[in-house]
């Protein structure tokens, strides 16, 4: 039921072009004296360990600092359940073939468990699953958004996905029961998949990159075991928000709510809505291109409710339910743990609009609207969740958003400018800058490992 274009994430492709980068990043740096320029890496998620391991295998003196009071950023293992962890943040390695992440799991013997995303029942306004022949309706309409995007691309000027549909379907004279349809497959396949809205996203480059082919893992142990193996004898600073960066003479200032660092060499991993917020001040100010490129590129929402019940009352051999809602765009997509992990526990998500606002209600409110909808698809008697977990990344002040996207007024050139270095001494990373996987955890790391090459081939 997926829609995809060009490159949508989840069409399996033939690839795997980053195997040779993982190299040794999860052996220990070796010791001795150096005489090679002193680096500070702002941001302990993937993106600033990966580059911070890859310099010092390389014998880089390094220093990692984290504004929070742990790593791995938006990669973050909940352990609040102390029999399951839960990842809040990423979840996933999307694609195993080929994805370093996937070698670098094997390397740090972090198990995986693979998720299926034809493995599905999608539930209809009714509350009913849909039969054969709404099934096949619903495939209509999602090849005729295919065709809409695909034709779409190849005009300009660039449109928003939601406008290019809605042309190319006669949106007023599309019965309400279609519209709401294609808001669903709108919904659960792009928004759900890309974090922002579609009125939004670009028609030219929302799905601009490159995925690996499936299938997609879960890690049962959390994304905690990749960072662990990450931050291996690495020198990190917890607790230390980058205020200011002054990269004006010959040396870089970084200026933190405790402290002053100074080295040759910086590597900048903030994510995207950090850098959109202004929070750190740079002097002096980046370069126009890279400006540009913050200001225009998008920050997705996609935020997670995790829902603990004494019994699953739902069908226990689906990874994903999907649901035709009412109101649009809520609580469209949920992920059973029951196949993958043997738990009675569902994953509900909330993306772009809908997930920003409800950030804004009360823990009991959002756990109270899910139940609304599991009552819907499965009765009214069911039982209560003994217990859930929450995310808000939108209102995180060191994420500012789950993670970036193409908007309308972006371009794939924009993801360039903003992984570009400066005079020598300023370089960047995180999924933002990554043009082939942004979005995603090995993006992340990717961006790190080229920055760290950017580094080493600096003069």
């Amino acid at each position: 039921m997926t829609i995809t274009s060009r490159v949508g994430r989840r069409r399996f492709i033939q690839g795997g072009l980053a195997g040779l980068l993982l190299g040794q990043a999860c052996r220990p740096p070796r010791s001795g004296a150096s005489d090679r320029p002193r680096v500070l890496v702002i941001g302990a998620g993937l993106a600033g360990l990966a580059a911070a391991q890859r310099l010092a295998q390389a014998n880089y003196p390094v220093v990692v600092l984290e504004a929070r009071d742990r790593l791995g950023g938006r990669t973050w293992t909940s352990t609040h359940w102390p029999d399951l962890p839960l990842d809040m943040g990423a979840s996933w390695i999307h694609g195993l073939r080929g994805n370093p992440l996937t070698a670098l799991a094997r390397s740090a013997a972090v198990d995986l468990v693979t998720t299926d995303y034809d493995n599905a029942l999608i539930y209809g306004p009714s509350g009913q699953p849909l039969g054969a022949q709404e099934l096949a309706h619903l495939a209509n309409l999602g090849d005729r958004i295919t065709t809409a995007l695909v034709a779409a691309q190849g005009r300009d000027p660039d449109q928003s996905v939601q406008a290019a549909v809605r042309a190319a379907l006669d949106w007023p004279a599309l019965p309400l029961a279609d519209q709401e349809q294609v808001n669903f497959l709108l919904n659960s396949t792009l928004e759900q998949e890309y974090a922002g809205g579609v009125s939004q996203l670009s028609t030219h480059w929302y799905d601009d990159g490159e995925p690996f082919p499936r299938p997609d893992a879960l890690l049962p142990g959390g994304y905690q075991g990749l960072v662990r193996a990450l931050a291996q004898g690495l020198d990190i600073r917890l607790q230390q928000a980058v205020q200011a960066v002054d990269w004006s003479g010959g040396a870089v200032v970084v200026t933190t709510n405790q402290a002053t660092y100074q080295a040759e060499r910086v590597v900048v991993s903030l994510p995207l809505g950090v850098l959109k917020s202004g929070a750190v001040e740079f002097s002096p100010p980046l370069a126009e291109a890279k400006t540009t490129a913050i200001a225009r590129l998008g920050m997705g929402v996609l935020n997670k409710c995790y829902l603990r019940f004494p019994r699953v009352f739902w069908p226990n051999t689906v990874d994903w339910l999907e649901q035709i809602s009412s109101p649009l765009g809520w609580w469209t997509e949920w992920v059973s743990l029951v196949p993958c992990l043997g738990q009675p526990v569902l994953l509900g998500f909330n993306a772009a609009d809908q997930g920003r606002e409800m950030e804004t209600w009360s823990d009991g409110a959002i756990v109270a609207s899910a139940m609304a909808t599991l009552q819907r698809l499965f009765g009214p008697r069911l039982p209560e969740p003994l217990a859930y977990q929450i995310s808000r990344w939108h209102r995180d002040r060191y994420a500012l958003g789950a993670y970036s996207f193409n908007a309308l007024g972006s371009t794939p050139a924009m993801r360039d400018h903003l992984a570009q270095g400066l005079a020598g001494r300023l370089f960047f990373a995180g999924e933002a800058t990554s043009r082939q996987h942004f979005g995603t955890a090995h993006g992340a790391y990717l961006s790190g490992l080229a920055a760290a090459a950017q580094i080493r081939q600096a003069p």
